[in-house]
């Protein structure tokens, strides 16, 4: 019998382990993670259950018996200490060795942190940490304006808070998105009541507020810190397996190692629509990658080549975000932006390389249709609501 071992609890390794399962392994799996809690999902986290919209049950991935009932060894609060791929195994920070024949690197991202008292969210004890903090702050700033900043930033205000946004960046989402579609997201924010300053950073954090790199000071009762993740990648690094900006994979998930593979926010894998390494760090690579590595762990032929794809949800604004924006010259849109009710494309050299519907629904197959078939089109016929 062989024992396939997923280091990392999250969506991706329970993904794996269901998968491995339901393409009929009857082999030992064994799922660690570092966190007490079973594998859940993060979305919900920086959305509705922050915001109290949702139940504690609802964010995990398997109901509490799964694991049992499906044979997964799953062991919560541990952590993997050591790769030892020569002898296929690994050691844990409780000091047992465990053998495996196949392993699955899951490991996720930890969030950016700056000195000081600011928190960070990314998992769910983060999450109702700073729940309890924001039902009892007056004013709030937030450092960084991705999409962790923004959707805390709106938890708050839905809480009643003052808030502050500081970015360095000249927009909210500029790399993600580029600066047209930063500056709507800038508006939906002030028009509910956020003071959004850009083109500064925070110097420096303290127990009464944040020091700007203008020198300028601003006090808050709680400082949220979104500036983004860095991927879980020592244990990799540390075995000696190709790392650059997360853990090198080929199409199939494999690393630079044969019985070892890599999925999630931790992976750099090849695709084979971009012709590239890239490492996606949403929910939604998360759910398919851990399938993909699982299958591609199983012997079957894995090409893993999904469009990247996002979702957010803001205030009254709704969206879907399919691709990748790098080398883009021009933005077109169908609808109307004032009204958020639009589709957006990002074109380089005529071919769609992206796509946004922002509260426009089931367009989503449509706009990776688009992106996967490179073919040259007509920004007017992209913009036409005969479409």
């Amino acid at each position: 019998m062989a024992t396939y071992v997923i280091v990392g609890a999250g969506l991706a390794g329970a993904k794996a382990a269901q998968t491995l399962r339901e393409e009929g392994s009857d082999d030992e799996i064994v799922l660690i993670g570092a966190e007490s809690e079973r594998p859940y999902e993060r979305p919900p986290l920086s959305k509705e259950y922050l915001q109290g919209k949702s139940e504690r049950e609802k964010i995990f991935v398997h109901g509490a018996d799964w694991y049992a009932d499906n044979g997964v060894d799953l062991r919560t609060g541990l952590r993997v200490t050591r790769l030892e791929l020569d002898q296929h195994a690994v050691r844990l920070s409780d000091g047992s060795r465990q053998p495996y024949h196949k392993l699955l690197i899951a490991t996720g991202a930890r969030p950016r942190r700056l000195p000081g008292p600011g928190l960070c969210l990314r998992t769910v004890e983060d999450s109702e940490a700073l729940k309890a903090r924001l039902a009892g702050a007056e004013r709030v700033i937030v450092v960084g304006a991705g999409w962790i900043g923004l959707e805390t930033a709106a938890a708050a205000r839905k809480a009643g808070c003052e808030v502050t946004i500081v970015e360095p960046d000249p927009t909210p989402l500029y790399r993600p998105l580029g600066p047209e579609l930063g500056e709507v997201f800038a508006g939906l924010h002030r028009r509910n009541g956020v003071d959004v300053r850009t083109g500064t950073g925070a110097a420096e954090i303290t127990e009464t507020g944040v020091r700007l790199s203008s020198g300028e000071r601003l006090t808050a009762d709680l400082v949220i810190v979104g500036i983004g993740a860095e991927p879980e990648v020592g244990l990799a690094r540390d075995a000696g397996l190709e790392v650059g900006s997360g853990i090198l994979t080929d199409a199939a998930l494999r690393t630079s190692h044969p019985d070892v593979f890599a999925a999630g926010d931790v992976a750099e894998s090849f695709h084979p629509l971009y012709g590239r390494r890239i490492r996606v760090e949403h929910w939604a690579n998360a759910l398919n990658g851990g399938p993909a590595a699982a299958r591609s762990m199983l012997g079957q032929e894995v090409s893993y080549d999904r469009v990247p794809y996002f979702y957010t949800d803001q205030y009254d604004l709704g969206m879907e975000f399919s691709g990748d924006i790098q080398g883009y010259d021009e933005v077109v849109y169908r609808g109307s932006v004032p009204d958020l009710e639009f589709v957006a494309y990002w074109l380089r050299e005529g071919k769609v390389v992206a796509g946004m519907n922002v509260n426009v629904w089931d367009v989503v197959s449509e706009i990776q249709q688009l992106i996967r078939s490179g073919v040259t089109v007509d920004p007017k016929e992209l913009t036409s609501d005969r479409r």
